[in-house]
Formats: C-alpha cells, sequence, structure tokens
C-alpha cells in the first residue's frame, strides 16, 4: 500500500479529500492508496441521509462546524483536528473485499500498540467494545474506496451538540448518546502523541510512498466542486426509514406514474451501504409495474445493498409505493 503524497499539505476543507480519492481512483494506475488526513470541526453525512433527521443544523451553525455530504454510505460523523481521517483506494471491485483488507490493517496496527482492537458490527473498529473508528465505502471508476474517522481524540461536545441519531440507532448499540458509545486512544494510551500515532499507523499500514502528478492539483479541484452544490448537499428524506439488524436504516420513495401507474422513480434513504452503483440499478426500475417478483427481476441476482437480499429490497421499494 502506497502513502500517497497530496498537492497541498495544509489542511483543505472536506471535500477536498473526498475530490482526491475520486481523482485517485479514475486517474492513477492500479494500486492500493492511502492518505491521512485532518479538518476544522465537520459533520460528514453519508449519501443517502436525511440530514435534519440525523444533525442538529441549528448547533453546527452557531458553533461553526461544517456540514457536508459524501458519496459513500452509512451514517454521520463528526472529525476535528483532535482526530485523524483515513483514506483508502483499492484496485478492487468488490467493495466488501477491499473493505476487509483494510480494516485488518488498521486493527493489526492498532493492536501493535497494546490495543484491544477488533472489527465490530457493519463498519466499526473498537477498542474494548468501543467505538474508536467508522468507515465507509462506496465503488468509484471500477475501483473501492473506504474512508473514515480515527479518533485519537475529540471535542464531546461538539459531538454531541451536532450529532442527533435516532433512539432506534442508540439503542442498536446499547447506549443513551453518542459520546458514551466511543474511546480514543489518547484516553488509553495518553503517553504517544497525535503525530506519534500518526506516524506509526502509517509506518504498518503501508509499504512505500508515492506523489500525485502535476495535473492532480486542477483535477481534484474540478471534483470537489461538485461537493457544494446544494442539490447534492440538502437532499432531505421524504419516505420513513426502518432499521434492520445488521443493514442500518433504510427506506424507499417509490413514485409512480399518474397515466399507468407504472414505476417513475426510486431514491433510497438510509445508513446503509452500497454494494454496487444503486442510482443505475434503480433506474432499471423505471416504467415497471411496482410489483415484487418484477422489481426483484430488474436488480439482479448481486446484493445491491450490504445485509440485505434484492428480494427484500424489492419488498421494500413495492411497499412504498402504496403508502
Amino acid at each position: 500500500m502506497l502513502n500517497t503524497i497530496l498537492p497541498y499539505t495544509q489542511p483543505q476543507a472536506l471535500p477536498y479529500y473526498l475530490a482526491a480519492e475520486e481523482w485517485i481512483a479514475r486517474n492513477m494506475p492500479p494500486d492500493e492508496y492511502f492518505f491521512a488526513w485532518q479538518v476544522e470541526p465537520t459533520v460528514i453525512c453519508g449519501r443517502n441521509q436525511d440530514v435534519p433527521a440525523e444533525v442538529d443544523i441549528d448547533f453546527c451553525e452557531r458553533e461553526g462546524v461544517r456540514m457536508y455530504r459524501r458519496k459513500s454510505g452509512g451514517g454521520a460523523v463528526f472529525a476535528d483536528f483532535n482526530n485523524i481521517m483515513f483514506s483508502y483506494i483499492a484496485p478492487a471491485s468488490a467493495v466488501q473485499t477491499a473493505f476487509n483488507s483494510y480494516t485488518s490493517r488498521v486493527v493489526n496496527a492498532l493492536r501493535l500498540l497494546g490495543l484491544d482492537a477488533e472489527a465490530s458490527g457493519r463498519n466499526d473498529i473498537t477498542i474494548g467494545g468501543r467505538k474508536v473508528a467508522g468507515n465507509a465505502y462506496w465503488q468509484c471508476a471500477g475501483r473501492s474506496i473506504v474512508h473514515g474517522t480515527m479518533l485519537y481524540d475529540t471535542d464531546p461536545r461538539l459531538m454531541a451538540g451536532a450529532l442527533t441519531p435516532s433512539r432506534a440507532k442508540l439503542e442498536s448499540n446499547k447506549v443513551v448518546s453518542v459520546p458514551s458509545r466511543i474511546t480514543t486512544v489518547r484516553s488509553l494510551r495518553p503517553d504517544i502523541s497525535l503525530q506519534t500515532f500518526l506516524n506509526h499507523m502509517i509506518h504498518h499500514i503501508c509499504d512505500a510512498e508515492c506523489s500525485l502528478p502535476s495535473e492532480a492539483a486542477a483535477g481534484i479541484r474540478k471534483i470537489e466542486e461538485e461537493y457544494y452544490k446544494e442539490v447534492f448537499k440538502s437532499r432531505k428524506c421524504t419516505a420513513l426509514a426502518r432499521r434492520i439488524e445488521g443493514v442500518g436504516d433504510i427506506g424507499a420513495d417509490t413514485r409512480l406514474n399518474h397515466t399507468d401507474g407504472t414505476i417513475a422513480s426510486v431514491e433510497l434513504f438510509g445508513d446503509f451501504f452500497a454494494l454496487h452503483d444503486v442510482d443505475k440499478a434503480l433506474a432499471t426500475l423505471r416504467g415497471l409495474p411496482p410489483e415484487i417478483k418484477l422489481i426483484t427481476n430488474a436488480l439482479g441476482n448481486d446484493s445491491l445493498i450490504a445485509g440485505i437480499g434484492n428480494e427484500a429490497l424489492a419488498t421494500i421499494i413495492a411497499d412504498s409505493a402504496l403508502e
């Protein structure tokens, strides 16, 4: 795995780093790329989340916490200069395989510090049963992108004020608040500075180093612009999501054509993880009657969403057409 040096070494806004992942996936030779980064206080929401339902927008605006949406699934996370963000771009098109490979390297690096780390649940890394890292993943240009937080430390007041997960989500993790679910490296190893910790992780995750070519700077900035578009940032849920063990929150908004009752459009909402291109798959449903069997056949044999088969997903889509 290559520790990748980005064109700008000074801290940038979060969309810059998400754009860098995309540029690498679309332009660099097939290999494994990794880079670490930090941002000022920021909430990052999953691609399909209803932001007002997961984030206290008034609190964030009052406290100067930035808010962005990423193109991967999963739930909202909080980041600031106390913690570190990791990005991993793999040549593998099987995103769960890439995700498992990445998390195993991170877990091993943490264990070398004497920390009892393990991969847990859908997308977390825990120490002593408490979350220290949350990760998300998606496919881009036939490659896999994995990214997430690493809680060296955090500001618990900002985190608790910014994130407002549903009661069902908290109960599924057997906690009463976001801070009560997490731990930090600093609390467990106060003798290790943030920079020493970062150097340790890079050393044990990566095998070599590379820099991006000169044209990367302009290419990354162009992709970055997409993340600031209001149509992408402000997507709002109009459907009721349900929580499914091993899947997360998932709901569908199925609109029908007034003329013949066939499917006009389908949108999915929640903090689930997609294994393939969701928008492309849902586009195949246009013009179909909202029947479970027909929808299942159109979605194909490969599961679109992690933890749930296409027939169960088709049921959610068909049911929402009746609501």
